[in-house]
């Protein structure tokens, strides 16, 4: 049974007429191709100044006349409520809803209309393809967390029993804890490992300190795919070593989709076919390829909500080998997270903090950005931006969340700023840790 296929055609995605237009998209000539993402630049652009008011505003101009003239969009500008910004004939019933992981500090709920969601899972099941993982036979070690809440949890396992994933929750990082987890694969037939790179790697370390090959542990097991964070190339080939297969570097973001995959050559290769991505100076103008600028998307295909030349918060670089079919990315910048240690020897990864601050984030705009810091084992401290203090009750909130997925015992002070301090690419660390 098409098991991928299956778990999109239950929620009404219609992955078949997506897969039949990612293929006629891949067919077009490299000579075509400019012109191709010149007409679906404009075709989103109008569509969104017809249908959407908030585009519309945002816009400032009653009709589309140049690329350039199109305002870069911030996750700020986004920051308010989800009715507010989607097009005419959509609404959260017709619409796939997300929340952004608030990774940079800057959270928000977003809209994709299915037709761009299912041509975003068949490009990630085109890719995957590259390295023979095929979405709907091989199984997946997902080293992700989880809701711990009853009805979330639930929902999230029945996903991943359809869609062939096996969750290794990451909020708890232990000696013991990796001990269960080698258990697991001697006892299943894993193709690939999926997950966080941090959560990943120590898990990787864990293996080296016993002198384990997990593929021989594990003979199924093909190839592990990293996201979220940033990869150091040393840290890649501890990976392979001790795992016995290739390790690829999966960078993509859940408002837009796949932004850029490894292939077999260990080129970064970007997805144009259902995004523009561009490298931009700080004036808002292309730089050339081979210089440093800020990472922005457009989202070609997405009807239900804008995403046109949104500045994701990373930055990047362009391959001079790069093509407007086939641009590579050959640096990213950013995207590394720190690890707690709590006093009980518990390893928490830095991003077991999104599911805290889901806890938080609101619908309406109130909580502007984040950031949390480990002062000691035991303490932490919440920075963070708002129209008003936190209640008592939303900070009791946050507690209870910091008691179930970090965990008990551990010392919290909120503090209120009108703006918090930014690394010199603009971007915020959601976690950081000073021990």
């Amino acid at each position: 049974m098409d098991w991928f296929k299956l778990s999109l055609q239950l929620n009404k995605f219609p992955i078949n007429r997506a897969q039949k237009i990612l293929l006629e998209i891949q067919e077009i000539p490299e000579e075509n191709y400019s012109d191709f993402i010149s007409e679906k630049r404009k075709e989103i652009v109008e569509y969104h100044l017809k249908n959407n008011s908030f585009y519309k505003n945002f816009f400032g101009k009653k009709e589309f006349s140049s690329w350039n003239e199109v305002p870069v969009m911030a996750k700020t500008d986004l920051q308010q409520r989800l009715q507010k910004r989607l097009s005419k004939g959509f609404s959260k019933s017709t619409a796939y809803v997300g929340k952004t992981s608030g990774s940079s500090g800057t959270p928000f709920i977003f809209a994709k209309d299915k037709f761009a969601h299912a041509l975003s899972w068949a490009g990630f099941e085109n890719r995957y393809q590259w390295h023979d993982i095929d979405l709907n036979k091989s199984l997946q070690a997902r080293f992700y967390g989880i809701p711990l809440d009853f009805y979330g949890n639930i929902h999230e396992r029945i996903k991943d029993r359809i869609s062939l994933r096996r969750r290794f929750p990451i909020f708890d990082l232990s000696e013991q804890k990796m001990e269960k987890f080698l258990k697991r694969f001697q006892n299943s037939n894993f193709s690939y490992i999926n997950g966080y790179t941090s959560a990943v790697l120590l898990f990787a370390k864990f293996l080296d300190h016993k002198n384990l090959i997990l593929k021989d542990v594990c003979p199924s097991l093909k190839l592990c795919i990293v996201t979220s964070e940033r990869l150091f190339e040393e840290d890649k080939g501890l990976m392979e070593k001790v795992f016995g297969v290739p390790v690829v570097n999966e960078y993509g973001a859940s408002e837009v989709g796949l932004i850029a995959f490894e292939n077999e050559e260990n080129q970064w290769v970007v997805n144009t076919e259902d995004l523009f991505v561009e490298i931009l100076d700080e004036n808002n103008n292309s730089v050339p390829n081979g210089t440093e600028g800020r990472i922005v998307i457009t989202s070609l295909f997405n009807k239900a909500h804008p995403i046109i030349r949104y500045d994701i918060g990373d930055s990047g670089i362009f391959s001079e080998k790069s093509t407007v079919k086939k641009p590579i990315l050959e640096k990213l910048i950013g995207r590394t997270n720190d690890i707690a240690k709590l006093p009980d020897g518990k390893v928490v990864p830095g991003l077991t903090f999104y599911y805290v601050t889901k806890s938080i984030i609101e619908d309406n705009g109130s909580i502007k950005e984040f950031v949390i810091n480990q002062n000691t084992p035991d303490s932490f401290k919440i920075e963070y931006v708002s129209q008003t203090d936190f209640s008592e009750n939303q900070k009791q909130k946050i507690l209870q969340a910091i008691e179930i997925y970090v965990g008990k015992n551990l010392r919290v002070v909120f503090e209120r700023k009108d703006k918090l301090k930014r690394s010199k690419s603009g971007k915020l660390k959601q976690f950081t840790s000073d021990l």
